[in-house]
């Protein structure tokens, strides 16, 4: 089922002015170097349905610089935003989060991540459905599917949910940037943003997943 988007006619007039900017990809490129002594920055990527609710939970962790808005894990090149939510390319709605590691661990990102998703629903999150909305950790690194294994094994372990956790472990692959006008939708149209989180079930059912740890509509669980 496709997102009962709100996005109706707003999103087709935002949509128009960023037309220039539809379709075009971003290939991942490599995080920036360390300059004046300053560390290098980091990237992570992961995926927890709609790529508009999982930008502020980072956005809000001190030292993530940046989050993106993006499509990955697929098979397509350059797609477009509706052949994504058409589920024909393979791809995931995906947030990039590039970070200081000097401020936020990637330890730390991954329970913000597991905070603000239904690890317990294949191929769906929330009330949208299909494998462009599934939960994904995108490792980079050997050290990150480390760490992702082993969070995600602690998880189950705990004996918390009833259900396995269908969340997948995935090495990072070409990334590309969503139409500008999904970037930041949480801050340019902050009124459809939580129509759509509310009438999506997203905060309800993050409350009954992890009670008081439960990520939020601007915020990460820290």
């Amino acid at each position: 089922m496709r997102r009962i988007t709100l996005v109706l006619v707003g999103i087709a007039l935002i949509a128009a002015a960023g037309a220039t900017f539809a379709g075009t990809a971003a290939a991942q490129a490599p995080a920036p170097k360390a300059t004046s002594g300053k560390p290098a920055l980091a990237r992570a990527t992961f995926a927890g349905g709609c790529f508009w609710c999982m930008e502020a939970p980072f956005d809000a962790v001190r030292g993530v610089v940046s989050t993106t808005s993006g499509y990955t894990g697929g098979r397509v090149r350059n797609p477009t935003y509706e052949m994504v939510s058409a589920g024909v390319t393979g791809h995931a709605e995906s947030v990039q989060v590039l970070y200081d590691p000097g401020k936020v661990t990637y330890a730390q990102l991954l329970e913000v991540f597991w905070h603000n998703i239904d690890p317990l629903a294949k191929n769906a999150q929330f009330c949208d459905h299909g494998t462009q909305y599934r939960s994904a950790i995108f490792f980079h690194d050997e050290e990150q599917q480390r760490l992702a294994e082993q969070s995600k094994k602690a998880l189950e372990e705990s004996k918390r949910f009833p259900k396995p956790i269908v969340t997948e472990i995935v090495a990072a692959s070409e990334f590309y940037a969503a139409e500008e006008y999904h970037q930041d939708f949480y801050r340019k149209t902050p009124e459809r943003y939580t129509s759509y989180r509310q009438g999506c079930g997203r905060d309800r059912r993050l409350k009954e997943l992890w009670g008081a740890e439960a990520g939020g509509a601007h915020g990460g669980a820290r």
